[in-house]
């Protein structure tokens, strides 16, 4: 008899499975087309601008309530420009609820307007993912949640239509589902740091400090993790 342990391992299996099916096919029309992720969320866009949002408005899925835009600031190597991935309001679940206990000397954004900021994605001058990482909240502007609540609600994340191009939104759908643990592991991370800040800075909105801005983030290789994926 196949244990509930082993069934769980198994759906895993056959979702990781799955996402990196899909990004393999996104990867392949892109690259047919010369294209890539960054080029088309460029694509008649005019002069790109730092801190300027791309595409003009952000990309929003109106059924799951998904997120996403591209800018470029930090000047890091390898980066030319990184996605900031969101839920809005719409696809919490009913028991989701901002933290507590923080001073909030900026306003977060409530009700209807709510924001969760899911991850970031690094991508290079070749539009290929190479680092993921979490942010602290003034980054985003987002409602703070804990990141076991950001961590459940990972699996809402989808932009299912074709602006400004299908296969990048299914591409940036499939990339959460291939590294959500790794992005619950970086949630963790994020909430651990936070909770030390604010024992160091009592009298501080620690989630409005500027010293504080990415507070953990992992390297990725995706040839590597495909290959590993397929190969089970």
């Amino acid at each position: 008899m196949v244990g509930m342990n082993q069934l769980d391992e198994n759906a895993r299996d056959q979702r990781l499975k799955m996402a990196a099916a899909a990004i393999r096919q996104s990867r392949r029309v892109l690259e047919k087309g010369g294209t890539n992720l960054v080029a088309e969320v460029l694509k008649g866009q005019g002069t790109f601008y730092e801190m300027e949002h791309y595409p003009e408005g952000d990309v929003f899925d109106p059924d799951t309530h998904s997120q996403y835009y591209y800018h470029a600031h930090r000047g890091i190597e390898r980066e030319h420009g990184h996605f900031h991935l969101f839920l809005r309001a719409g696809a919490f679940e009913p028991a989701a609820r901002p933290a507590a206990g923080f001073k909030e000397t900026e306003p977060w954004p409530r009700g209807e307007d709510a924001l969760m900021h899911l991850a970031g994605i690094s991508v290079d001058d070749y539009g290929e993912p190479t680092t993921l990482f979490v942010t602290n909240r003034w980054v985003t502007g987002e409602t703070w949640f804990d990141g076991e609540t950001v961590a459940r609600h990972l699996k809402y994340f989808e932009v299912d239509h074709a602006s400004p191009n299908w296969a990048v939104n299914i591409y940036l759908t499939a990339l959460v589902r291939l590294y959500e643990a790794d992005i619950v592991q970086l949630l963790i991370t994020r909430d651990q740091i936070i909770e030390k800040a604010r024992a160091e800075h009592a009298s501080e909105d620690v989630l409005e400090l500027r010293t504080l801005d990415i507070l953990a983030q992992q390297s990725i290789d995706l040839n590597q993790t495909l290959a590993e994926i397929e190969s089970w």
